[in-house]
């Protein structure tokens, strides 16, 4: 028998029409999800806080100085800054948006903001939202804060504001960034070529995604690893990440 192409198994579907076609699950109770606000969230590690230029880009550029080269803003819409009062400015702008919706990550045991992410693309009607403008300082790069930052943006997505579909998109030729929304569960869905122009060059967009179907497993991977009982005094890890999510997804 010849195999069916994963392309059509996710087709396939249960339910049916009195046409007898295929159809997408009913949601009979579904309705148009709030907008996300200018809140903070608050973490064992970190904070998050809606981005304020006058609290947070001096913190911000003083923490992305520290990296030895800009290859971290290769990939960015935005950057690399030269000076901080460029950089001021940027923030200031940034601060402004509600969609993308910037926030500052702010380390706990300093009180500085070490770096920024974003909800975009927001789609209350049919509850899909991006995370994105992920930007995060050597303080915060390969730490526990940055995996909790993460954490708690995507759990108010899900638990509080009942999003059903969480997005994670970048160029395809950023393997750091694509990695990253693997270790974090997220699923890949495919590129779509030539999909923008930015810093004068073409973009192939690598898209990722975690649905509401997936989060419960995700969830409960991510309060195991950010456990104290799983972090050394150094904030290494005695469990990966990968590890919790392979034995959560068995119980759910």
């Amino acid at each position: 028998m010849v195999p069916v192409p994963s392309c059509r198994k996710r087709t396939m579907s249960s339910f049916f029409n009195q046409l007898q076609q295929p159809i997408g699950a009913p949601l009979p109770d579904w309705t148009t999800r709030p907008r996300p606000e200018r809140i903070s969230l608050q973490g064992r590690y970190c904070r998050l806080e809606a981005l304020d230029a006058g609290r947070h880009a001096s913190d911000l550029y003083q923490a992305y100085a520290q990296a030895p080269d800009h290859r971290g803003w290769t990939y960015m819409v935005s950057g690399p800054f030269t000076d901080a009062a460029g950089y001021r400015a940027y923030a200031e702008l940034a601060a402004q948006s509600m969609d993308p919706l910037h926030f500052a990550v702010i380390e706990l045991r300093s009180g500085r903001a070490v770096g920024t992410l974003a909800l975009m693309r927001i789609d209350p009607a049919n509850g899909a939202i991006e995370v994105g403008h992920v930007m995060f300082s050597p303080r915060l790069q390969r730490t526990p804060i940055s995996t909790e930052a993460q954490f708690l943006l995507m759990r108010h997505a899900f638990d509080t504001l009942g999003y059903r579909r969480y997005e994670w998109k970048c160029d395809h030729l950023n393997a750091p960034s694509r990695q990253a929304a693997l270790r974090l569960g997220f699923q890949f869905e495919g590129i779509f070529r030539q999909a923008s122009v930015y810093k004068g060059r073409s973009r192939d967009t690598a898209w990722f995604s975690i649905i509401d179907s997936e989060w419960p497993a995700l969830r409960s991977a991510f309060l195991q690893w950010l456990a104290p009982d799983n972090m050394l005094a150094d904030g290494v890890q005695r469990q990966s990440l990968a590890s919790m999510r392979e034995r959560c997804s068995q119980s759910f």
